[in-house]
């Protein structure tokens, strides 16, 4: 049963924001939105606090901590003790530690909230949502959010959830890089990739996200359903949060490094399978 209809907000219209705004407006209700980039569409507004004073409950779907606080200091003049601001962008710890902080001094309430899935996930209301935060604001938020998800996972505090998001995202990282490697060798000795594809599937770490990626690092086609420079920065995250620790990431260094060249190589927009696209400077001369 949906939630009465009212107005929701969606701050970021990528490729999950307005995906999620979609579903949202299917339920009924009226989706007020604002993105870096303006568009001509019904209902965007013309900045985030105009969203804010328009409604009450709004979810974010923006790149980066500058992004994430930006925005919450523009809207923040408007914000009161009725608003609820879900962030769902993928950001630094210190600044869901922030934005919490920017919420709290208007009275507004704030839900640390980064998911898993990419674009047909979000497409086909299939996000899975961690959340970081107090119950009775999740059981607030819990309605709007089932709009978009399969799964809603209580995770600890606000800034917990954000963690867990940036080390899965750590695994999903290395794991496409081993994987890419699989298969450059796999075809230079002549191996048909469609046996690695059968020998994987039958092997104990096949995935979600193998059966997911194989296909497109085998045919190359790399239509962005999570950006490279959006894994790249998640990455950075993660080594941020080692290096306070003391952490050593051999690992994730290497794999932040193949990114990183991509993404200089101006294959920043595409799906972070590109990472196993074979360069000339990869070769042993």
């Amino acid at each position: 049963m949906h939630p009465p209809a009212q107005n929701i907000g969606i701050l970021g219209l990528g490729i999950i924001g307005s995906r999620v705004a979609e579903n949202v407006k299917k339920a009924g209700h009226s989706v007020f939105t604002w993105s870096h980039s303006p568009r001509s569409e019904p209902n965007f507004v013309a900045s985030p606090r105009a969203l804010a004073e328009t409604a009450q409950t709004i979810q974010i779907f923006v790149r980066d901590d500058e992004a994430l606080l930006s925005a919450l200091r523009n809207m923040q003049p408007a914000l009161t003790a009725d608003h609820l601001i879900m962030n769902h962008a993928t950001v630094s710890k210190v600044a869901t530690l922030t934005a919490a902080e920017l919420c709290a001094e208007s009275g507004a309430a704030f839900l640390d909230a980064p998911f898993t899935g990419s674009k047909m996930a979000a497409q086909n209301a299939k996000l899975v949502y961690y959340i970081g935060g107090d119950a009775d604001v999740l059981e607030r938020a819990r309605p709007i959010l089932e709009l978009s998800s399969q799964k809603i996972l209580p995770l600890g505090q606000i800034g917990d959830a954000m963690v867990l998001k940036i080390v899965t995202n750590l695994v999903s990282a290395i794991t496409v890089k081993a994987l890419s490697e699989a298969v450059e060798i796999t075809r230079s000795q002549g191996v048909s990739l469609e046996h690695l594809k059968t020998a994987l599937e039958a092997n104990a770490n096949f995935s979600t996200l193998v059966g997911m990626k194989l296909p497109t690092i085998m045919s190359g086609d790399f239509e962005p359903h999570f950006s490279l420079q959006n894994m790249l920065k998640d990455a950075d995250f993660a080594r941020a949060l080692a290096s306070s620790a003391k952490i050593k990431t051999p690992a994730l260094d290497c794999t932040a490094e193949a990114m990183r060249a991509g993404v200089l190589e101006g294959q920043g927009e595409l799906d972070f399978s590109v990472i196993g696209q074979l360069r000339d400077s990869d070769k042993i001369n």
